[in-house]
């Protein structure tokens, strides 16, 4: 079998898996948020942290639930880095500097993983399972109840509630993110992923000097790290370690995993906005762009330049032989245009094109099918826009799901675009006009450029993953990045949250034969098109500097 035919079967194999998946999970996680009855072990939780579920929250006390429990999040993982030293099950790890374990801190309570340090070298069992992969689920618990707030915001009439936002985190966990991980593990497990509480074994001798490895319980915090859509790995080499993804198919699992609550969420907003078809509509924008982008990246990574390509079946350089070009390009795509940031491969090392699809990815707002719930919220932003565009086209004050956009729900959408593109090009310019930072930079000239710009790109769009040539331990790229994710991650949620209040509180407005037809194909090629000239509007000087001027010239 030829390497094009195994990627063009795997990414068949997937879209059966995703689509077998799609009605059971959607309408299950609607059912979750929409059920008035509480589990046993979810009142324990209500009852430890002082919570009424059935008290209906107005959009300013939601945010300041979510800000609240993130920020005590960040407070905690940051102190348990600090005291690592003196934890037992630190595996003799001394504890993180300041800078670091503020990083590390907002990056996992932000939903980023982002990661510059080697997990297997500087993180304990305490560490590791009682504060990362706690993160892991609670961070995607977040997202969702964001995305499930906005949905309410579209669904309800004549009123300011949007829910309750404690009721919604535990039910994300306690009712769809554990029971899948508890699944998941098992079948990493059955392919060959570690489980354990392992010390530290010295396993031979390598260039003079002893090589050593150390277990832990990776195959459960792998299954939640591509669930939620958080990316960070147990070791330094991520989803292409063995002790992680240890075969083609664990890698398929694992990429399934990454797609499938996003996706499946479509539904979920079908559901409870009362339409399916609107939520078809979105996953037809979300899956054109998924497959489009896989498809060009294969082409990319596929494509002869020489005899080293032809002998290897293509760009084979920073990829593991056991998961192929093809493997390592669906993962690609798929971890970039979700929030996830987990790597098979080593992106920095793809074609200069290749590169530039990953970066792209991430600049269209992770939406494709994004992260949990980031993804879907952040795709409703830019039906909102499509809409308004439609609108100024035909000269009719635009609506959505029978909700006037008006000068401020529209300004609230137009804040949440801007934030992520300032947050981008502000840091990555002040990096490069700054003496220090660009010394930090493994390559030069465009690719150089490119491993700032990728950095910042994945650490405000909150996916974690890195053009791994940059040097980012240092305090300049410790505290900028850490900012830039707590702010790409948060401040968009604010007017999120603001617009799912200010649509709640309006009443229906009546279809008449001039209302777009918002769960149409017409809407659905709308709204891809908003979607990339948004992006390329903004971001393609920027590429021209990096990706784009490298793929040329190679």
């Amino acid at each position: 079998m030829s390497p094009v035919l195994a990627g063009v079967l795997q990414l068949l194999a997937l879209v059966v898996a995703l689509g077998l998946a799609y009605r059971p999970l959607g309408d299950y996680m609607a059912g979750v948020y929409s059920s008035k009855k509480h589990l046993r072990v979810e009142k324990w939780m209500y009852k430890a942290i002082g919570a009424d579920p059935n008290t209906e929250m107005r959009w300013p006390a939601y945010l300041r639930g979510v800000l609240a429990f993130s920020a005590v999040s960040v407070l905690f993982l940051y102190l348990l880095q600090r005291l690592q030293g003196s934890l037992p099950g630190s595996l003799g790890f001394v504890s993180i500097d300041p800078d670091q374990a503020f990083n590390t801190a907002a990056s996992f309570v932000a939903n980023t993983n982002w990661q510059s340090y080697y997990g297997e070298q500087a993180m304990g069992h305490v560490v590791q399972t009682g504060g990362l992969a706690v993160q892991n689920f609670v961070s995607s618990a977040v997202g969702i109840a964001v995305a499930v707030a906005l949905v309410r915001g579209f669904a309800r009439s004549r009123t300011g509630e949007l829910g309750n936002f404690w009721s919604d985190l535990v039910r994300g966990t306690v009712r769809i993110l554990l029971p899948i991980s508890v699944i998941g593990a098992l079948v990493l497990v059955a392919c060959g992923a570690i489980q354990n509480f392992s010390g530290i074994h010295e396993v031979g001798q390598f260039m003079g000097g002893s090589q050593q490895w150390n277990g832990g319980a990776v195959a459960s915090q792998e299954v939640i790290k591509e669930l939620g859509t958080n990316g960070g790995g147990y070791f330094n080499a991520n989803a292409s370690h063995p002790f992680e993804n240890p075969n083609g198919l664990s890698n398929l699992f694992e990429i399934f995993l990454i797609l499938v609550i996003p996706f499946a969420l479509t539904r979920t907003f079908g559901r409870m906005v009362g339409s399916l078809k609107q939520g078809y509509a979105i996953l037809a924008a979300m899956g054109v762009i998924w497959l489009g982008f896989s498809a060009l990246m294969m082409w990319t990574e596929f494509a002869h330049h020489g005899p080293a390509f032809d002998i290897a079946g293509g760009a084979m350089e920073g990829k593991e032989t056991r998961f192929g070009i093809g493997g390592s390009s669906i993962f690609a795509v798929a971890t970039t245009l979700t929030s996830t940031g987990a790597v098979n491969s080593f992106h920095s090392s793809f074609t200069g094109f290749g590169g530039g699809i990953t970066m792209l990815g991430m600049q269209l707002g992770e939406i494709a099918p994004g992260g949990t719930g980031s993804g879907l919220y952040g795709m409703l932003i830019m039906a909102i826009i499509a809409v308004f565009i439609a609108g100024l086209m035909v000269g009719r004050t635009p609506e959505y799901l029978g909700k006037k956009i008006g000068t401020r729900e529209i300004k609230f959408a137009a804040c949440y675009i801007l934030i992520t593109p300032a947050l981008v090009l502000c840091f990555t310019a002040a990096a490069m006009a700054l003496p220090t930072p660009p010394h930090s930079m493994t390559n030069t000239g465009a690719h150089g450029f490119s491993e700032i710009l990728y950095a910042y790109t994945s650490g405000a769009n909150n996916n974690g993953s890195a053009f791994a040539g940059l040097n980012a331990d240092t305090q300049w790229f410790n505290t900028t990045i850490g900012l830039a994710m707590l702010l790409g991650r948060f401040l968009p949620m604010v007017f999120v949250l603001a617009l799912a209040g200010s649509l709640a509180e309006q009443k229906p407005v009546p279809a008449t034969v001039g209302t777009l037809g918002t769960h149409k194909p017409l809407f659905s090629g709308l709204l891809v098109g908003t979607i990339l000239i948004i992006t390329g509007l903004t971001y393609f000087p920027a590429l021209a500097l990096g990706p784009l001027a490298e793929g040329l010239a190679s």
